[in-house]
């Protein structure tokens, strides 16, 4: 007889089921054997006996069954084991699943990652395709809408399998957050409260949560920090150079001179001055009803100039597409409250098209289109897996929640924006998903291509260039050390059918947005996997974390406005300002989901934070010591520029962005 020792590791202290456990070598397997599961420690050994040595150990099962204490089963959560062998050498199986009624057998992996090849064993063979097999029954793909990208199959959280879901401690604080925000704000006695603000003083008495951005009320209305934000605000992905106007933007140099300090158009879109944000995106909708009211919600054009301070300032907003006199060009030499209302729009438009494309559709869609692809395609063993997973967490559950909550026929977006939910859904989304492309997934692509590598104090791009540079040396450093060859990438099945499927789900088979079918070169796979990286955590961090920050003085990103634009110059008024703002209550609605949705949950893990030690490679462990180096040596150099600004940008500081899209 032969014994081996197994150190089981588990977050759960004990289960009242029997859980058995079956060792598979090379030359033989085990019997099923009870791995004593009840103990107050989370880390413990068990026995397993064998009548001679299984040879060299490939896998391990595990299978609950039910004790004779309960006729149903409980939940197991088991972390890892690390079985040695009578030999005395140590071998690690990662687990980090649940044992349960839906789950109650397990396969593990040694933490050693491997590629198929034409010498993989005929057991380990088997044991990737049943556990595929189980993963297309848990994790399905589903048509969301028209045009849009397939979801998972799940219409609530308790539908997921539970190594997806939120933890206990997650669950309950984001249901209590959802029901008490209003509260902690101390905003429960405006719920029903439908008038108009009176002033900006009533605003700032009535909102008395400490605003996190002091900065923000300060200088909300000022125009160079309405040009600030579409550089380093909530949204810095719309602003683009301008070295031509559109044809239905007709501003002359006889509006603009004096904001030009006396230049011309043309001398200063040659010298790389002039910038352009355009929400034709927003076009043709005709505004929600609230409270059976209009809503009205526009599409703006709005010109801006980097002045030689290295300000970028507002010089001409037009808010419909289509010129006329009816939609007059607004300028800063217009009247105080036209200029203001002028802005005012175009912050909402920007509301509207943060949220609903660069927001949810460019993070949260995509993020559960690449995890639901890892865990159809990738089985653990898979050093793409490995290396993905912590990139998965919380996704699916906040997005359903999101589905549930937010978009719904009777959530946030219908009750209290100006666009409501369906043309939300099925009108805005899908021209959003048309102008998706690799290339603006990609941040030094799409700096390019947008014509903003040398815009003065852009700190989005600076910061965000440092971070995919050091995800990139991450992944490629990880990756090599499997790909040795772009012969390695074309005789992997499971990385293609992995592409293929995002490819197809994600990108609706398109092939004008450049997102690979296949990959073929070692390169290839190392880009794409350094957008997935960057886009679930950097990007995701950079366009949300900032949403109460920014909108918390609501004036400065109104969900909604009630009065439609002034058709006419001269005739806005403060009093016409304050009915045109939404009205207490869809502002403190607004105000509770824009909180909620940026508040560090007590489960944060940055970026390079990882919980579930997967890896068992040596080399592709001190990758990822490097990568947190590296994020801790930048997190440092942020802090040291930040100390300079009037206004810190933290919001890409490494301390600040989640592994994954987890809120």
């Amino acid at each position: 007889m032969v014994e081996y020792t197994v150190e089981v590791h588990s977050t759960t202290a004990f289960t009242l089921e029997e859980i058995y456990i079956r060792l598979t070598g090379s030359t033989c397997e085990s019997k099923p054997q009870v791995l004593h599961t009840f103990s107050l420690s989370s880390v413990h050994t068990s026995k397993v006996s064998c009548t001679e040595s299984v040879g060299t150990l490939l896998l391990v099962e595990l299978e609950a069954k039910p004790s004779g204490f309960k006729y149903v089963f409980q939940e197991w959560f088991c972390a890892k084991l690390v079985v040695t062998t009578p030999e005395g050498e140590k071998v690690h199986f990662p687990c980090y699943q649940w044992l349960n009624s839906k789950n109650p057998i397990v396969s593990l992996r040694n933490d050693k990652a491997t590629l198929i090849n034409k010498e993989t064993n005929t057991a380990l063979l088997n044991q990737r395709h049943q556990e595929l097999a189980v993963r297309h029954q848990n994790f399905k793909w589903k048509e969301y809408h028209y045009k849009v990208p397939y979801i998972i199959d799940a219409e609530a959280a308790s539908d997921l399998p539970q190594e997806v879901r939120f933890s206990f401690t997650k669950d309950i604080e984001m249901k209590f957050n959802a029901v008490s925000v209003l509260v902690e704000l101390e905003l429960e006695s405006l719920i029903a409260c439908s008038e108009s603000w009176k002033s900006l003083e009533e605003l700032h008495s009535l909102l008395r949560y400490p605003t996190p951005k002091e900065y923000v009320r300060q200088h909300w209305d000022s125009d160079e920090f309405f040009g600030y934000q579409f550089l380093n605000g909530l949204n810095p992905m719309v602003i683009e150079h301008c070295s031509k106007l559109p044809h239905n933007f007709p501003v002359t140099d006889d509006m603009v001179k004096s904001s030009l300090g006396g230049s011309c158009l043309k001398r200063e879109m040659q010298n790389g001055n002039i910038f352009l944000c355009d929400y034709k995106r927003l076009s043709g909708f005709e505004g929600n009803l609230i409270d059976n009211r209009r809503q009205s919600l526009t599409a703006p054009l709005c010109l801006l100039y980097s002045t030689p301070e290295k300000k970028l300032i507002p010089i001409a907003i037009q808010l419909y597409q289509e010129p006329s006199k009816e939609n007059p060009i607004f300028l800063p030499t217009d009247s105080k409250w036209d200029w203001l209302l002028a802005k005012t729009f175009v912050r909402s438009a920007e509301f509207h098209e943060h949220e609903l494309n660069f927001h949810l559709l460019r993070t949260h869609l995509l993020a559960e289109v690449f995890s639901l692809a890892t865990l159809r395609n990738l089985p653990s063993a898979h050093p793409l897996f490995k290396l993905l997973m912590p990139h998965t967490r919380y996704t699916f559950q906040i997005n359903i929640m999101a589905r549930n909550l937010l978009i719904s026929k009777d959530g946030i977006f219908k009750k209290y924006t100006a666009i409501g939910c369906d043309d939300a859904v099925n009108t805005f989304l899908p021209k959003a998903v048309s102008t998706l492309t690799y290339s603006s997934l990609c941040l030094p692509d799409n700096i390019k291509e947008r014509g903003l590598e040398n815009i003065p104090n852009y700190y989005y791009r600076d910061d965000g260039q440092e971070f995919w540079d050091i995800i990139h040396k991450f992944v490629r450093g990880v990756l090599t050390c499997y790909y040795k060859t772009d012969g390695d990438v074309k005789a992997d099945p499971e990385l293609q059918k992995w592409i293929s499927d995002i490819f197809e789900y994600g990108f609706l088979k398109k092939g004008e947005t450049g997102i690979p079918r296949s990959f073929s070169k070692v390169e290839e796979v190392v880009k794409f996997v350094t957008m997935v990286i960057f886009t679930v955590s950097a990007q995701h961090a950079a366009v949300n974390n900032g949403q109460f920050d920014f909108g918390g003085w609501m004036p400065n990103l109104p969900s909604s406005l009630r009065l439609p634009p002034p058709k006419k110059k001269g005739e806005s008024t403060e009093t016409t300002f304050f009915q045109t703002l939404p009205d207490v209550t869809t502002t403190i609605h607004g105000l509770a989901v824009l909180f909620l949705l940026s508040k560090q949950s007590s489960d944060h893990y940055p970026l390079g934070v990882y919980t579930e030690d997967l890896f068992g490679d040596d080399e592709a462990r001190r990758h990822i010591s490097e990568f947190q180096e590296d994020l801790c040596k930048r997190n440092n150099e942020i802090n040291t520029r930040n100390r300079d600004l009037e206004l810190p940008y933290d919001y890409l500081k490494p301390a600040n962005v989640d592994n994954s899209v987890a809120l």
